[in-house]
């Protein structure tokens, strides 16, 4: 208790030279930006260092460099993406990994910032890095969870135990996040959306939202894209299902025919 208030005291005293944003579209980033860079909103006054934008967001790299270059350009600041992983449960616990694209002169100050926040901060190169980094990430989770859905329905349409068939999944070769922290299959893991019927979580929107950003930032760099297409045709119709959309994304379990 008494660290979490320290923690709560020191990041308010950043928020005179920080600005931390989290939002869930490029357009919603973009809009927010472009009134913050009006003229007139916002002043220098009482600032001891140059004002540090920090995007949390998860959106494509290309609409983050034309945020960055705006405020670079306005003199309003610095700009960092440094979208973050790990979850309802990593937000909750204060566990998250943030992954950041900034200049190096800037990695120390935006990792003093962000650790408050989670337990990890990774940094993988300049401005944009830190989402690209993140969209590979979040491009094989969304693979990876409806792997796991599949799996996990076919253990049980077989007979087998779901608690049993996740142990072994867990302890071989097939272990992934959706098996061991986010399983598909309800009562399989007491606190995961799936035993709370699907609710919380990860939305599938968001996730199908991340997996088309991922592809099409790889169409732009000439990288194929095998698995991704047939997924998010997946997400797109469970989004387009008035049963299973607004869902957590393990959702797809419940999709396949899962009991």
């Amino acid at each position: 208790m008494i660290r979490a208030r320290f923690n709560s005291i020191r990041l308010l005293t950043y928020l005179k030279e920080t600005i931390i944003t989290v939002l869930p579209e490029p357009s919603h980033v973009q809009n927010v930006f472009q009134a913050i860079l009006k003229p007139g909103t916002l002043s220098k006054n009482g600032l001891s260092k140059e004002r540090l934008f920090i995007d949390c967001s998860t959106i494509d790299p290309r609409s983050s460099a034309q945020v960055a270059n705006a405020v670079h350009s306005t003199g309003q600041g610095k700009f960092v993406d440094a979208p973050m992983s790990g979850g309802v449960v990593g937000a909750e616990a204060g566990k998250l990994t943030f992954m950041i694209g900034a200049s190096d002169d800037l990695v120390d100050r935006v990792r003093e910032v962000l650790m408050l926040m989670g337990k990890r901060v990774v940094f993988l190169g300049p401005q944009s890095s830190g989402l690209k980094g993140k969209l590979a990430n979040n491009y094989l989770l969304a693979l990876n969870n409806i792997a796991t859905a599949e799996a996990m329905n076919m253990g049980v349409k077989w007979g087998l135990d779901p608690k049993i068939l996740t142990d072994i999944i867990n302890t071989s070769t097939g272990e992934c996040w959706p098996s061991k922290i986010n399983n598909p299959v309800p009562g399989v893991i007491s606190e995961s959306p799936a035993s709370k019927g699907y609710e919380g979580g990860f939305g599938t929107a968001l996730m199908n939202k991340d997996l088309k950003l991922a592809m099409q930032t790889a169409k732009e760099a000439g990288i194929k894209c095998q698995l991704g297409p047939l997924a998010r045709d997946i997400y797109s119709e469970i989004e387009e299902s008035d049963e299973l959309k607004d869902k957590d994304f393990s959702v797809v379990y419940k999709y396949l025919g899962g009991k």
